[in-house]
């Protein structure tokens, strides 16, 4: 679950006497970010950056939006296989976001923490440095995904703070979701 008040302390600072961070490794999935994309094509950049660096994966998960409180980023239930988006906090950065890189990261870093719960990384904090890790091993150091999932989103937007708030009673399941793992046998 991301939230709030787990978000750490920001970006750590680089040391001066450590050599500077190699260039971002060839990750053509990343291109796929940078360019208008739906919720399935941001996944299918998460489940790639995720079984390249992890070497693991959990095919069959879905994808909900729910009208969640703004300092509840998303959510994964133990042992479930649905995915549940804080609808309000996309809205609000799809309409503040300068790009579609910056929206697709924004989405790429919330969808990568779930997915790694989904994978068993259940503590807050190690799911965070996971994320972070993945992120920059596949984009490098200066992607704005890489930003963002080694910093705090309410703090590097703080407009995210004021996104539409609810308590999760309303669920949209978003259709056509993990195709890559589902193609063969769903339509």
């Amino acid at each position: 679950m991301l939230r709030l008040s787990d978000a750490g302390p920001g970006r750590p600072r680089p040391d001066a006497s450590s050599p500077s961070p190699p260039s971002a490794p060839a990750f053509p999935l990343a291109r796929l970010l940078e360019a208008p994309a739906d919720y399935d094509g941001v996944f299918r950049v998460v489940r790639g950056a995720v079984r390249r660096v992890l070497g693991i994966e959990r095919p069959g998960l879905g994808l909900g939006l729910s009208n969640l409180p703004p300092q509840l980023g998303a959510y994964w239930q133990v042992t479930g296989n649905l995915i549940v988006l804080n609808e309000g906090l996309v809205e609000t950065m799809r309409a503040n976001a300068r790009s579609p890189l910056e929206l697709n990261s924004f989405l790429y870093v919330i969808l990568a923490h779930e997915y790694l719960h989904a994978l068993g990384y259940l503590d807050e904090r190690s799911v965070r440095e996971v994320t972070a890790r993945v992120t920059r091993s596949a984009f490098g150091a200066e992607h704005p995904a890489t930003r963002m999932a080694e910093g705090d989103l309410w703090r590097l937007y703080p407009f995210l703070a004021y996104a539409p708030t609810g308590d999760g009673q309303r669920l949209r399941v978003v259709p056509r979701f993990d195709l890559a793992s589902t193609e063969r046998y769903i339509r």
